[in-house]
């Protein structure tokens, strides 16, 4: 896995030029926390998505929200997004009901920023049309990470469990995350893509509301197996069986992009610490973490 970032950044002359703006206001910016940057061996470097966000941010005739979201973090569960909120000291809480659940959190403003990963019928990922937030001006959408899906199975893989078309067997008991979870959409659409449907398969009543959840049910033997990532069944000590890569976003309104909470967990997950973390857990790609995917 790669696990480098990568970000077109910006020189303190640079921003100033593309900002029309002296360097010493440039300072004076920085100085005042106002516009986004990073300090790398005490050099300050501007990425270029993040000042175009912030000049979308100023625009005098932008749409202002009446009142700020809470600061929560709503959506899907993912471990390393969990294990960074709390880590980071972002102030940051977490409400993980699924990804279509933070769709509707972050539309009715219940919630500051969403994680989500939704499938659409032409194999794309998480386009904003598609998943209903097209109507919102001021949405941005930032990639946290490639993520690893895959069937979680027992130590061993008892059962030879191999691909999607396996569960198809009335033997393998499969447990499902709970409906508004984007890993149960993956699991309805690799269905489809197998010739499957969930009437074929031998679900289980209950469902799973985390990955972690998940893999602990296959591990005390509740489940023989179930859809989720690579890092909770790595973290339990099960067997994986890779079955696509998806991409994890966050989702917020532009200005909650800029609030302090946000800013505070972007700089942690910019750390050696965030990235090693990532690595140890396995399952995920960091290549594109951090770039700006939709920026209505």
């Amino acid at each position: 896995m790669n696990m480098q970032p990568r970000e077109d950044l910006m020189t303190t002359a640079e921003v100033a030029g593309y900002l029309r703006l002296g360097e010493r206001k440039v300072y004076e910016l920085v100085r005042e926390r106002i516009i986004p940057c990073v300090r790398v061996t005490g050099k300050l470097l501007f990425p270029r998505q993040a000042i175009d966000l912030w000049l979308m941010n100023h625009l005098e005739s932008d749409e202002r929200m009446v009142r700020d979201a809470p600061a929560v973090v709503a959506g899907s569960h993912d471990p390393l997004l969990e294990w960074a909120v709390r880590e980071s000291g972002s102030d940051l809480a977490l409400l993980l009901n699924g990804s279509v659940d933070g769709v509707r959190r972050l539309l009715a403003d219940q919630a500051r920023v969403i994680g989500f990963h939704l499938i659409h019928e032409d194999g794309s990922w998480n386009n904003p049309t598609h998943c209903g937030l097209g109507g919102l001006r001021d949405l941005v959408t930032v990639e946290w990470a490639r993520r690893t899906q895959g069937l979680i199975v027992a130590s061993g893989n008892p059962l030879d469990i191999r691909d999607v078309r396996a569960l198809a067997n009335p033997g393998i008991r499969v447990l499902r995350r709970q409906q508004d979870a984007g890993a149960d959409v993956l699991l309805r659409e690799l269905l489809k893509q197998a010739g499957l449907t969930l009437d074929e398969v031998h679900a289980l009543e209950d469902c799973a509301l985390t990955h972690d959840d998940l893999a602990l049910e296959v591990l005390r033997g509740g489940a023989d197996c179930g859809l989720g990532v690579e890092a909770a069944a790595r973290r339990h000590g099960l067997d994986f069986v890779p079955v696509c890569e998806e991409r994890f976003d966050l989702g917020m309104r532009r200005r909650a992009y800029f609030q302090p909470e946000m800013q505070t967990l972007l700089r942690f997950a910019r750390t050696e610490r965030f990235r090693s973390r990532a690595e140890s857990l396995g399952g995920y790609d960091l290549t594109g973490h951090g770039q700006v995917r939709y920026n209505a």
